[in-house]
């Protein structure tokens, strides 16, 4: 989620004035799109110096909305303004041999490389991981792509959805009676971006602890990080014989699931776990509050699971307990749920989570730069926290190419030659 609001702000200074960070010292080259420019963020958060290698005319992330003001313009791309934040833009035509060349010298001079391209392309480059550790011996490379570097599937095209569905997770979204329903944002991707930045870790870590040279490679599919990511649904078959299906709008039990209120819906979860403690302090809470019809729920069926899972037992709850529902807000409900030690939880949108009272009190979201349009934008903070070494925003997201001379010029690429690739179409 992220939210734009008004202001001019001093550009850069985010960066100078942060402390240092736990991974500090560290040099990242990202040259992947939305299959791993997440991974490459939570190295930047760190402290890390990542470098965004972007092909000339951009990220194809820049080219993904939402936009800014609802504007599509590579320097409006929300999504890209908050997975880059904090990185270095160099516009690198890598099918060229300039190109190629100045990218090993780059490569000469990091840690990690977190790449996505299709199986085969970095090789036809002469930028695979063997190629690449004749010029970088301690490189670690970490390759995202659907469905690995080898396999059947391996030169197969994919998007987000593909490997969802090939992962399985798709295969449980949804209502029973429709078709499946994609999660919301990319999130296999996202996931793959989770589990390359701890193998990534893990084999950075092992450079410098078990003092091992040769550098490592990393293969991390996308597919497989979907199942991964499934927790007990793939043991199912194995441990009760039978498969999982999606059951979106399915109560399993009377007083389980998803009630109309006021101001739109909560999830309640009367029955189910520790069911006799929850189910008779909901019945409490409907006689105190004079709840017509809500001594039935006293009655001793309703301790028996068989008689909570039939269909009579659940439509009676929902007759007793939605009339009082619809007359209280979501935060009227969660916080007398809350009182008397009652699952229920509001179904938050966007703007409520904004507004979220716990949210804001452990300061959750936090503000970004976004240099281009000199304004503020909201988005999600630490997703953990250090007490020596925080999670730290180090700056903005960088505009196309942004960095190209600067980091040229630590290469001791001089400003003639510079502008010699920059005609020839070699950078940006």
């Amino acid at each position: 989620m992220i939210q734009a609001n008004g202001g001019q702000l001093d550009a850069g200074a985010m960066r100078t004035a942060l402390p240092t960070g736990a991974l500090s010292g560290l040099k990242i080259l990202d040259v992947s799109g939305w299959s791993g420019q997440y991974c490459g963020k939570m190295f930047s958060d760190l402290g890390a110096e990542v470098i965004l290698v972007e092909p000339c005319g951009g990220s194809s992330v820049r080219r993904d909305g939402p936009f800014l003001d609802n504007k599509p313009h590579i320097e409006h791309s929300l999504p890209f303004a908050y997975f880059n934040a904090g990185k270095r833009s160099i516009g690198l035509n890598l099918d060229s041999l300039e190109g190629r060349d100045i990218f090993k010298r780059l490569a000469a001079r990091a840690d990690l490389l977190i790449e996505s391209e299709k199986p085969g392309v970095m090789a036809a480059r002469g930028l695979d991981f063997s190629s690449l550790t004749m010029v970088a011996p301690q490189l670690v490379m970490t390759s995202i792509t659907p469905f690995g570097q080898s396999g059947p599937y391996s030169q197969y095209e994919s998007e987000d959805i593909v490997t969802l569905a090939l992962g399985g997770l798709l295969y449980l979204g949804g209502y029973p009676e429709t078709e499946p329903v994609a999660a919301y944002g990319n999130q296999a991707c996202l996931a793959a971006s989770q589990f390359a930045a701890v193998a990534s870790m893990i084999a950075l870590h092992a450079e410098t602890t078990n003092n091992v040279s040769g550098g490592r490679h990393i293969d991390v599919s996308i597919q497989e990080c979907v199942v991964l990511a499934m927790e007990n649904a793939v043991q199912f078959f194995d441990l009760e014989g039978t498969i999982r299906k999606r059951n979106a709008g399915h109560q399993r039990q009377a007083g389980m699931g998803v009630f109309p209120c006021a101001d739109g819906q909560v999830y309640f979860m009367a029955g189910g776990i520790a069911s006799n403690r929850f189910w008779d302090g909901s019945v409490q809470w409907l006689l105190d509050e004079g709840v017509a019809s809500a001594e039935k729920l006293k009655a001793p069926e309703w301790k028996q699971a068989a008689y909570l899972a039939t269909e009579e037992a659940k439509q009676l709850f929902a007759s007793i307990f939605t009339p009082f529902c619809r007359t209280r807000t979501k935060a009227q409900l969660y916080a007398e749920g809350q009182a008397r030690r009652l699952p229920i939880c509001p179904i938050s949108t966007p703007r409520d989570l904004l507004d979220n009272r716990q949210l804001a009190y452990r300061n959750y979201f936090t503000s970004l730069d976004h240099d281009w349009s000199g304004r503020t934008l909201t988005v999600p903070g630490s997703p953990y926290q250090f007490s020596e070494t925080p999670w730290r925003l180090q700056g903005p997201a960088p505009r196309l190419g942004e960095h190209t001379s600067d980091i040229l010029s630590e290469l001791s690429i001089d400003p003639e030659r510079q502008s010699v690739l920059l005609k020839a179409g070699v950078i940006q």
